[in-house]
């Protein structure tokens, strides 16, 4: 272990051999194919390079590490070519590409439908060249198998602790900021999206599962920028405005994107609190509208290649929104045992809030010879939030005169986060050994302040009031072997991470201290038989911590009868993942099992002695679920494709209640995804696609969430030889989206109906200019603490 740690810190540094392979590419007529994409496998059948020809159909490729390697070149419109070559046998290099067309009345396909394939520890999702290409890097996610996506909330095999990834690099944003990312990523950009349900020692010990967004790389030399504009309308009318730009040069490849967004967002609400002690029922009808006309999402990526050897890479991304603000009024209604309103209130809610987010990173990559590499890496981020209400609530109760009570709350986050992270790799013919080590920083300081007119007087109340500070050290190493013996393939890693936290509340005073390692190993097999079915198994331990903001104990008010707390004794969630998987003939399936201790998560618990509902973020005692995935793609004719996917999956959750006891919520679930897309022109230029989620009902702690379903058609159309890319997304087409979450088991009886605002139409348009030929410089590596945010 010493050696290693040694090696790490004090990396010999030798030169590879060079060995170059160049050669044209034609077509059947010896016409020259400029921009054919040429990519070059090792012997472990992993990309090594990639560019595309030039304007003469040549292309040179230098710095080949290995003699044994696969060339693969392709180019739409023709079968792809591929061909096994020892460089120790030089050879000249004229490659033939054969046109591939089918003619179905006058419309001619060329496009492929998307390729799954199945690796030892991942499944490949290979969109490049598909027919849902055309689509953007969001929907695509939405189309990968084992994905489905709730209200906008992406999950794989019922699990939501995702870690998204581009090119193995996490991406610093998430909800809204994410989605808006990629919807803003062209699909004809991504070449792949791996489905990571175990992921490797590598990665994060952090989240369940891994997406993971492979783009292709940036190799032609020119200038490009992208200008976009989308228009939504739900409830009310939104909008997004882009400018993307791209430079490449010789050695120095540059990216920079601004997005700005406005709108009005609604969301509406019933909540419903039946109290058996006073034979009363609680109902409120809460429509919430909130506007934010300034919404400024900035990304900077600038990539420098020092040598052959040697790649430096800076990053910036940047989050501003200086204000969103709305008023809400809920009426609430009082029922006695008789059905009849027998009191009532009324709350007025007036607030605006702020979010500021910056990280900037840079990263050192360096290949020390032609079977190892090193990368370092550095980032800052901080996030800086605050919230201010005034909350003014008229109550008219039964055998009391009317009365008013005022209260303002003013809350203020900031949380800075810095990390150093160093990973090693060593890749052989048969072997392939990967070790790494990270360190991780973060402080984070909370505020509240709350004031009311309990005396008549708005006053501050320091009682009411806290501060919360918390500090966080975490420190891992890790290593992994990969191994493949013919029809075998066999993964093994191990991951160590130390956490050292210390969190103190001013009122009322609390202290948490803790420091613990934690363990998490990962274990892969796989077998090939000879007719290509594939049998896999793995097992992986995964954390997940919880977010600083849940980990705060100060009450945030909703209302005077509701309010939000966290708990700062929250424990980190311990999940257990098995998967067994089968693959042969486009057919994937996966049975699945997964085990949590302690998971954290919103539950609600009405108190009768001052009529108030808590919503409180804490652990309940265990969460186990067993399941099956189901996906296939069904190439019916050229131009047409059907995806089926599919999971059943039985959950239980074990909680306490407020009476003490141990409480069992349990569920089959199903959630079902089935799409048809059609291709209606012979360039592949005009595609359009209707589909349908259905999500059966579900449950969370102590919640049962009812069933929901969502019809959805889109229509994309590409115009002035692809320059120009309109599309049209009608969603929610029958408005099936909203759903009913129930707590009930002892004296606890409540439910609220909730809606997000999703029937709507969206419509987009996308100008391309400059040299279309250049793809997206390489995004730097992020982190998974930016998920606590």
């Amino acid at each position: 272990m010493n050696k290693i740690i040694l090696f790490l810190c004090f990396p010999m540094l030798v030169l590879a051999q060079k060995q170059k392979l160049a050669g044209t590419v034609v077509n059947t007529e010896n016409e020259k194919i400029s921009a054919a994409q040429i990519e070059l496998y090792d012997s472990q059948d992993k990309l090594i390079q990639e560019l595309k020809t030039d304007a003469k159909g040549g292309f040179i490729l230098e710095d080949i590490p290995e003699q044994n390697i696969k060339l693969v070149v392709k180019n739409e419109g023709y079968s792809l070519f591929e061909k096994k070559l020892d460089l120790e046998k030089p050879e000249a290099l004229q490659i033939i590409l054969k046109k591939e067309s089918q003619e179905i009345g006058e419309v001619v396909m060329t496009k492929r439908k998307p390729l799954v394939k199945r690796k030892v520890d991942r499944l490949e999702f290979n969109v490049e060249n598909s027919n849902i290409s055309s689509l953007n890097a969001w929907e695509i996610l939405k189309n990968t198998p084992g994905v489905t996506a709730n209200n906008n909330v992406l999950a794989v095999k019922g699990s939501t602790g995702i870690l998204v990834t581009i090119n193995d690099k996490k991406v610093m944003l998430t909800g809204d900021e994410l989605k808006n990312l990629l919807e803003n990523t062209q699909g004809d950009e991504v070449k792949s999206v791996e489905v990571i349900t175990n992921p490797p020692a590598k990665y994060e010990a952090s989240g369940s599962s891994v997406l993971n967004i492979i783009m292709k790389k940036n190799k032609i030399e020119g200038y490009r920028g992208i200008v976009s504009s989308k228009y939504v309308q739900t409830q009310y009318a939104k909008a997004v405005f882009g400018l993307s730009q791209y430079y490449k040069k010789d050695k120095f490849s540059i990216m920079g994107s601004y997005y700005k967004g406005m709108g009005t967002y609604y969301r509406e609400g019933l909540d419903y609190v039946n109290y058996p002690e006073s034979q009363t029922r609680w109902m409120s009808t809460m429509n919430r509208k909130d506007k934010n006309t300034n919404q400024n999402t900035l990304n900077f990526n600038v990539e420098y290649e020092l040598d052959s050897l040697t790649n430096l890479s800076l990053n910036y991304s940047g989050y501003f929104s200086p204000k969103s603000y709305g008023t809400y009024d809920v009426p609430t209604l009082i029922y006695n045992n008789q059905d009849v309103v027998e009191s009532d209130y009324r709350t007025l809610n007036d607030h605006h809030s702020r979010s500021i987010n910056n990280s900037v990173s840079f990263q050192i990559d360096r290949k020390l010879n032609k079977k190892s590499s090193l990368s370092w890496i550095n980032y800052f981020t901080g996030n800086n939030a605050s919230k201010y209400q005034n909350v003014v609530t008229h109550l008219n109760f039964a055998g009391e005169p009317p009365r008013e009570d005022n209260f303002m709350t003013q809350n203020k986050a900031d949380v800075q986060l810095y990390s150093t992270q160093v990973d090693y790799q060593w890749k052989g013919e048969k072997l392939e050994f990967e070790s790494g080590t990270k360190y991780s920083f973060v402080k984070t300081n909370s505020k509240l302040d709350f004031s009311d007119n309990q005396n008549g007087v708005l006053e501050y109340r320091p009682e009411k009031s806290s501060i919360f500070d918390y500090k966080e050290h975490n420190f891992a190493l890790y290593s992994s072997l990969s191994y493949n013996i013919g029809k075998w393939n066999f993964k093994g890693g191990l991951r160590a991470e130390m956490t050292d936290l210390e969190g103190i509340v001013s009122e009322p005073y609390d202290q948490n201290k803790n420091n613990y390692w934690s363990f998490f190993p990962t274990f892969y097999a796989q077998y090939t038989t000879e007719n290509k079915q594939e049998f896999g198994f793995s097992y992986g331990k995964r954390i997940s911590r919880p977010s600083y903001s849940w980990l705060n104990p100060a009450k945030s008010y909703y209302n005077l009868f509701s309010y939000y707390q966290g708990d700062p004794q929250l424990k980190a969630t311990i999940t257990h993942n098995l998967n067994l998987t089968y693959s042969w003939k486009n057919w994937n399936l996966d049975l699945y099992y997964r085990k949590e201790q302690f998971p954290s998560m919103e539950i609600s618990y009405q108190e009768p002695e001052t009529n108030s509902v808590i919503y409180h973020f804490t652990n309940i005692e265990k969460g186990e679920a067993f399941g099956l995935n189901l996906y296939k793609n069904f190439q019916v004719k050229p131009w047409w494709n059907i995806i089926l996917s599919e999971n059943l999956e039985h959950n239980e959750n074990y909680f306490k209640g407020v009476d003490g006891m141990l409480y069992k919520n349990k569920v089959w679930n199903w959630e079902s995804s089935i799409s048809t897309s059609f291709t209606l022109d012979k360039n592949s230029d005009w595609k359009m696609e209707v589909g349908h989620r259905y999500y059966s009902p579900s449950i969370q702690g102590t919640f049962r969430i009812s069933s929901a379903w969502s019809a959805y058609f889109v229509m994309n159309r590409k115009f002035l030889n692809k320059k120009l890319e309109a599309s049209l997304i009608v969603s929610d087409i029958f408005r099936t989206t909203g759903q009913k979450i129930v707590t009930k088991y002892a004296n606890q009886d409540n439910y609220f109906r909730d809606y997000t605002d999703t029937q709507g139409f969206t419509l987009s348009l996308k100008f391309n200019f400059g040299n279309q030929s250049v793809k997206n410089a390489k995004t730097i590596k992020k982190t998974s603490e930016q998920d606590r945010l």
